[in-house]
């Protein structure tokens, strides 16, 4: 019955586009899920006077793409490196933040409405994260991300929802394409004098491009706003992820470039799989106060996990936490104070997995965490078109975990307690309007998480990860052109680095000595015509040890040293097609010891739309049309032989069509 309802959600919002075709043809003008632009224009400002890299995603950007995961989002974000996994696993690194984690993520701040989804210890599942939901994603890379609390080296990811009036009336979407997928989206939007709401339903069944790799998603989110006074307004947020996701795992390389199709045995005799329940409960109250605005608010994510690997994980947590921001403009002065306090309790168990059920019992722990920062910025504006910038941020945090049973009775306690400093200093030129360089020098520190310091067998003591960046760039906008180019090194003591101890067991992971990331960040867009544009980005990453006892300088692996997008649009709203082609010239390596490099791939695809009528638009969206053959992510590990199940294949050729209709 759950199948046939996963199934039947997304056909009935394809079936509602295709009937309102004759009776609402002539009622609406704009198929994208929002229809009001000033949300956008908003965050763009801010990313403006940002002294670092910074840029807003709008939807308008992937409407044509089957949006399965934020890499359809934020392809075309400079220096956000997503490579897919499988469904809606990706990897995700800014800056090679987490560089080796291969599940889950670390390194970044993601956000949803201002609010961050990670865990209290920082970890986090992005799968919780529906990027069909935003009006726009903000991307802040680095400290740049200190608006968002945020002190860890990748930065932040925001995607904001829309409200009641920024997406007034009815929207409706469906996707059908490659291996039996079907999507659908039904969101409402509406509007009073003091009250808006807005929600949004999407359902989502594939059975993937992988033996093995059935999704299935239901996902909720809406929220109401209300005015108070005249200066004080308040907005409740709710979200529910209901996500089932099988893992075919990894593959050897031969596997990986001959037969992408199969799935690792040990997946399917395991019957891998991982499955999250969330509610999501959020709110944010805002107050004017003439020269300063003051937000705050709290929040509370309830989440289960059923996880078969190696071993079954159940995981059952409560997160819970509170923030507040002030930000404060005078004429040449502007400043921001805020803090936020994040507290949660984990239930986790393990049993044996047996063909994906409980088996006996294995680990049985209370993990507890605690998160809190203390941020704030001034700048200053000594003349018109200079504004200089200080800040820092102040974390503490807290892991403690208390065994209870490992496979038998124990009575184990582990804690660590961390905190720290990261101060920043940048400053941003303006010598022609729509023209900006910017510099800036600052200290991230990022505090293990559970996964981390709770790892198989006991409660590993580690130590922060520490690091100072210097960064130099420029972005704007003149004629045809417009650009954003970032330049950056981070030189990072205890890295956080990890590898594949078997095929089955997770990393073990360590505090690597120095290490260094320096790379560039690159976008251009030349639009010489409202008809033509070419947008790109290319992406250097070179990160490696530095005077290593056992790696000595060795590039780390995983993230290849270039990668280049490109995309062509042709044509306008009545009718366009844009190719795309990604390249990634020289794979990674895959070791630390760098003796096994995988290789390089070009990927080509195209999308395209056309208007059907007033307020209903078709899109298509091919993949892989060349069926390449490659690999598109790593699993990190020390020795690497031909039997090493470490390769994730790249997607294969895909085709996906659909409609979209505003009433």
């Amino acid at each position: 019955m759950t199948t046939i309802a996963y199934r039947a959600a997304p056909l009935l919002a394809l079936a509602i586009c295709l009937a309102a075709l004759p009776a609402h043809a002539d009622e609406a003008d704009s198929t994208i899920i929002v229809t009001a632009p000033a949300a956008t224009d908003a965050a763009e400002d801010r990313a403006a006077r940002t002294p670092g890299g910074a840029d807003v995603v709008s939807y308008r950007d992937y409407a044509d793409k089957s949006v399965v995961s934020l890499r359809d989002t934020l392809a075309f974000s400079p220096g956000v490196y997503l490579q897919p996994r499988f469904g809606q696993e990706v990897r995700i690194s800014i800056r090679g933040s987490g560089l080796s984690r291969g599940y889950h993520m670390r390194g970044l701040t993601l956000l949803q409405d201002g609010v961050p989804i990670n865990l209290a210890d920082d970890n986090g599942d992005f799968q919780e994260l529906e990027p069909i939901f935003f009006d726009h994603l903000e991307v802040y890379r680095g400290a740049n991300a200190l608006r968002f609390g945020s002190g860890t080296l990748g930065g932040a990811i925001n995607g904001v929802t829309p409200t009641g009036r920024t997406a007034e009336g009815l929207y409706l979407r469906g996707d059908a394409g490659s291996f039996d997928m079907l999507r659908g989206l039904a969101s409402a939007g509406v509007a009073g004098e003091r009250v808006d709401a807005w929600g949004a339903v999407s359902a989502d069944t594939s059975d993937g491009d992988r033996k093995h790799a059935k999704r299935r998603s239901l996902r909720f989110h809406g929220n109401v706003g209300l005015a108070l006074t005249g200066n004080i307004t308040t907005r409740l947020y709710a979200s529910y992820n209901h996500i089932d996701q099988e893992l075919p795992g990894a593959l050897t390389r031969a596997e990986a470039l001959t037969t992408p199709r199969v799935a690792n045995a040990g997946a399917v005799a395991g019957d891998q799989a991982r499955d999250i329940e969330s509610l999501r409960l959020q709110n944010r109250t805002s107050i004017d106060l003439g020269a300063a605005t003051l937000d705050l608010g709290v929040f509370v994510n309830a989440k289960t996990l059923h996880h078969p690997i190696y071993q079954l994980i159940d995981q059952k947590s409560v997160d819970r936490g509170t923030f507040f921001r002030l930000d404060y403009a005078a004429g040449a002065v502007e400043a921001t104070l805020g803090g936020e306090l994040r507290v949660g309790d984990v239930h986790s168990r393990r049993f044996v997995n047996v063909a994906g059920r409980r088996g006996a019992k294995t680990f049985d722990a209370q993990q507890d965490a605690r998160t809190a920062t203390l941020y704030g910025e001034v700048r200053l504006k000594p003349v018109e078109s200079l504004s200089l910038i200080a800040g820092g941020i102040y974390a503490d945090g807290m892991r403690r975990q208390h065994e209870a049973f490992n496979n038998g009775p124990v009575d184990n306690f582990g804690r660590a307690d961390f905190d720290a400093f990261s101060p920043k200093f940048g400053l941003l030129f303006e010598p022609a309007p729509g023209v900006q360089f910017y510099g800036n020098y600052s200290r991230s520190v990022e505090f293990p998480g559970f996964i981390e310091l709770a790892q198989v067998s006991a409660f590993v003591p580690l130590d922060a990860q520490r690091a100072w960046t210097a960064e130099v760039g420029t972005r704007g906008r003149t004629g045809m052109l417009s650009w954003d180019l970032s330049l950056y090194r981070a030189d990072i003591k205890g890295e956080l680095l990890q590898y594949s101890v078997t095929a089955d067991i997770p990393a073990s992971t360590f505090n690597a000595g120095r290490t260094r990331h320096e790379g560039i960040e690159a976008a251009l867009e030349i639009a010489p015509a409202n008809w033509l544009r070419l947008r790109q980005v290319y992406t250097y990453s070179n990160f490696r040890f530095r005077d290593d006892v056992q790696f000595g300088d060795n590039r780390l692996p995983v993230v290849p040293r270039h990668v280049y997008r490109a995309e062509a649009r042709i044509g306008t709203d009545a009718l366009h097609v844009a190719p795309n082609l990604e390249w990634v010239p020289q794979g990674p390596f895959a070791d630390y010891r760098s003796r096994v490099r995988t290789p390089g791939y070009a990927l080509i695809g195209v999308t395209g739309g056309a208007r059907i009528a007033e307020g209903i638009d078709a899109f298509v969206d091919v993949r892989n049309i060349t069926g390449k053959k490659a690999i598109g992510d790593i699993s990190a590990a020390i020795d690497v032989t031909d039997g090493s199940a470490i390769y994730y294949p790249a997607e294969r050729r895909a085709v996906s069509m659909g409609l979209r209709a505003r009433f």
